[in-house]
């Protein structure tokens, strides 16, 4: 059982812009042929909302591990993972940013979390992944790096 799981999907007014495909579809095609317009708009649409729903990445808290995405590191390589909202988000996610940081953030998701990283071999600063529950995550991060207890003293 995982500490933390969220998948970072689109948030329902993206899927409903995306409809705008259908009308842009079929007001390119009409003067060639209507059908072949809405035709293109809904496999247009479809493959836009199945992308965006299956490239959907997951950030987890697992077996002392944080994943994001096809990305996986040992949390005892992490530091103290902090949440950022609002503001101070925008400035992790625009003028803060360090170029060698490693991202896992959507447009759709303002608040993130920045895991910095201990591991002198990475080349990454630290992580910054978006997500719905920033509190929760940094928690689950932080509360799985502390050390369990030795065999021997079970």
């Amino acid at each position: 059982m995982p500490d933390y799981r969220e998948k970072l999907w689109p948030t329902p007014w993206i899927y409903i812009a995306t409809l705008l495909l259908i009308p842009a579809s079929i007001l390119v095609l009409a003067p060639v042929s209507l059908p072949a317009g809405i035709a293109t708009g809904v496999v247009l649409y479809g493959a836009t909302v199945g992308s965006l729903t299956l490239t959907a990445p997951v950030i987890e808290v697992r077996d002392r591990k944080l994943r994001a995405g096809r990305a996986e590191i040992s949390l005892d390589h992490t530091g103290e993972a902090v949440a950022a909202f609002d503001g101070d988000a925008q400035i992790e996610r625009g003028t803060g940013l360090d170029a060698r940081a490693f991202l896992v953030i959507r447009g759709w998701v303002h608040p993130v979390v920045r895991v910095p990283i201990t591991d002198p071999a990475d080349p990454a600063p630290y992580w910054l992944l978006s997500s719905r529950r920033p509190k929760e995550l940094a928690a689950a991060i932080n509360g799985s790096r502390r050390p369990g207890p030795a065999m021997g003293d079970l």
